[in-house]
């Protein structure tokens, strides 16, 4: 009987197609518009698809943070939630579910993982601190900046180079991390925090050796390491195809031994822990710990839900462990990777090779025509809606670009993509379909296209808000 269980599963490891490894319960209607439509809600918008109605979007593909599917177990747990202001058991299942999938101390319930991210650096930085990562991401970067810390961003050659097929695309600079600890001294170091993925870089992911070699030079000067570790899972499965010696390793003991090597981290929940609302801040620093606790009760909640209802915390400890099942995990980057391929075969320049959760687009080499001042991702991204409904997000000069103190002028990102973010559970083979149908037909008429200037904007993360105009 086992011979026989073993010849069933290779057979089925055989096959091509990768079926969505779910049925459908529920659906939503999706809002057809046109053309004509599609071109006076964009102007209407002023030409910022984050200000454009979820209502007018066919195929959004602006975040995979939040806008997962849950399953009928999460639904179930949502009806079980225990709302109780202290000390409910749903706060008990979700500690127990973290400390047991990553293996920290204490466990903070935050309301999302920015929350946890501003907690944590108004509670360790400094004007004048230095916190290096591989690529920070747009909030991340922004609750370091407000303590009057720099976030310094120390990857890897390879990561900057869209066309690079290096398999781990997400590490950490050692020589860059070495030269920095050297020149501002270890004191101006709070922490190091490495993004798996790299959702910056193009969805990219980290090493296990690259973890390890980086914590190793951090032990030498004391400097503690966190992960922003909302796509965990993704990195991990990443390791398991990727990296020598874990190919026959399970995903949690993957996750564990990552999580060993770290002191701590921040966590959306909204990404790999397939929930719509939610995240937790984690340390094995006890007096950090209670500092933490008393800013949180300050301002998201009690330490026992933390800006969280009770069925929230159900629906994330269901989650967190449906997220390691391996069946999940292989759809999930074949449809990613899918659409990555096909976008390549038409002609599109992509970020090689395709990341866990999104695909990104090289605007820079898609749009040579249009300078970075004219912002050639946001052109991509009017372009995708345009043409098809489809709502994608710059990442690029528009949401990292930096205006120089002295001359006042505006320096751009060190790359301009545009990504297509795939919510988890949402969209089907024929969705993504459409999508590339959709990127074909922008392709072909990209010469055509034109920058934006920005006529509106925030001081601080501007791109959410911005008021654009076609140049």
């Amino acid at each position: 009987m086992e011979e026989e269980i073993h010849q069933l599963n290779k057979a089925e490891t055989s096959f091509r197609t990768i079926i969505e490894p779910f049925k459908i319960k529920s659906v939503e209607p999706i809002r057809m518009t046109t053309r004509e439509k599609r071109k006076k809600i964009l102007r209407d918008a002023h030409y910022n698809v984050f200000l454009i109605k979820a209502r007018d979007v066919m195929i959004d593909l602006l975040t995979d943070s939040g806008t997962s599917a849950m399953s009928s177990d999460q639904w179930s747990g949502i009806m079980r939630g225990d709302e109780a202001y202290a000390g409910s058991e749903s706060y008990e299942r979700f500690e127990k579910t973290v400390k047991e999938i990553f293996g920290f101390k204490h466990v903070i319930p935050t309301h999302q993982g920015r929350a946890a991210e501003r907690i944590l650096f108004s509670t360790v930085c400094k004007k004048g601190d230095v916190v290096p990562n591989n690529s920070h991401f747009d909030t991340t970067r922004a609750n370091v900046e407000y303590q009057g810390a720099i976030a310094q961003d120390i990857l890897i050659e390879e990561g900057l180079d869209p066309e690079s097929p290096y398999p781990f695309k997400g590490n950490i600079d050692l020589e860059k991390l070495k030269a920095l600890i050297h020149r501002v001294g270890k004191a101006r170091i709070p922490l190091c925090m490495i993004t798996i993925t790299n959702n910056s870089g193009g969805g990219q992911p980290v090493s296990m050796a690259n973890i390890r070699a980086v914590k190793g030079l951090l032990s030498k000067h004391d400097i503690p390491l966190y992960f922003d570790a909302c796509r965990f899972a993704e990195n991990a499965y990443f390791i398991k195809l990727r990296e020598e010696g874990y190919k026959n390793t399970p995903i949690q003991e993957i996750v564990q031994e990552m999580m060993g090597y770290a002191d701590g981290c921040t966590m959306s929940a909204k990404k790999d822990g397939l929930a719509n609302m939610g995240g937790f801040l984690c340390t094995n620093d006890d007096f950090l710990a209670k500092r933490e606790r008393e800013l949180l009760i300050l301002t998201e909640g009690f330490t026992t839900y933390g800006g969280m209802a009770g069925r929230d915390l159900e629906a994330i400890a269901i989650g967190l462990r449906e997220i390691l099942k391996e069946d999940y995990l292989i759809y999930r980057i074949a449809e990613t990777e899918y659409l990555g391929r096909n976008m390549e075969e038409a002609g599109l320049p992509i970020v090689q090779p395709p990341g866990g959760h999104a695909i990104y687009i090289d605007a820079k080499a898609a749009l040579a025509h249009i300078p970075p001042s004219e912002y050639p991702g946001q052109a991509l991204v009017a372009a995708f809606y345009l043409a098809g409904g489809i709502r994608a997000v710059e990442i690029g000069s528009v949401m990292f670009g930096k205006v120089d103190a002295k001359t006042k002028k505006e320096i751009p990102a060190s790359m301009e993509l545009v990504r297509l973010a795939i919510p988890r559970r949402v969209y089907t083979q024929s969705h993504i379909d459409y999508v590339i149908e959709v990127a074909k037909r922008v392709w072909k008429s990209r010469e055509a296209l034109r920058g934006f200037k920005i006529v509106e904007q925030a001081k601080v993360l501007r791109h959410f808000t911005a008021k654009f105009e076609p140049l």
